[in-house]
């Protein structure tokens, strides 16, 4: 029997105190922010899985749902905003919208209704090129603070901002092309045309 080994973390509580002050709380009284570790956050998935033992043979396969980590990378922590149910549009709707079928059996691909709403993704901690950071209470309570405020802005002063951060990001890369391009070819003299008969 194969069993798999996730590395569970939960944010230290002085940290997890810090989130709920600058996040407030849901009409359910639980943070409207949190941070979990890749790992330990773990979602409903419907559909038909396929079980191998360890040299890869069929075990067995089974129409069912199954708790599976959420995010990658596993091994960072994770900044969650929740939503309210109200979101997610009516029950019925959402069964409408996420029942599939497999082997004649009708499954929710994403799980249950999510009645008391749902956290969901804000970003990942992590450095510029995808490295480690440590969890901070300082750093998740700023990130928090700045998703509060950009809320606040206008949806359409928010697109121009992010159309505006995507063009310099291409600019940028287009001028580091062309100065490594420049780098590496050798620079051309200009030699006089001749015309023979």
């Amino acid at each position: 029997m194969i069993q798999v080994l996730r590395e569970s973390k939960r944010a230290p509580a002085d940290v997890a105190d810090r989130i709920t002050r600058a996040g407030g709380v849901n009409l359910y009284g639980r943070p409207n922010f949190r941070v979990v570790w890749g790992w330990s956050r773990l979602t409903w998935i419907g559909g038909k899985w396929t079980d191998r033992d360890a040299h890869g043979n069929i075990v067995r396969e089974a129409v069912e749902l199954r708790r599976v980590p959420k995010y990658l990378p596993h091994d960072r922590w994770h900044l969650e905003r929740w939503l309210p149910p109200a979101l997610y549009g009516p029950p019925e709707r959402w069964y409408e919208q996420t029942v599939e079928i497999e082997d004649g059996v009708a499954i929710p691909a994403l799980g249950p209704y999510p009645r008391e709403g749902e956290y969901e993704h804000c970003l990942t901690l992590e450095g510029p090129r995808g490295e480690f950071l440590p969890l901070s209470g300082a750093a998740a309570e700023w990130l928090i603070r700045a998703i509060e405020f950009s809320r606040a802005i206008p949806p359409g002063e928010r697109r121009r901002a992010a159309l505006a951060r995507e063009a310099k990001k291409d600019a940028d890369y287009e001028s580091w092309v062309y100065d490594r391009l420049d780098d590496a070819v050798p620079a051309f003299h200009a030699q006089p045309f001749v015309v023979r008969p």
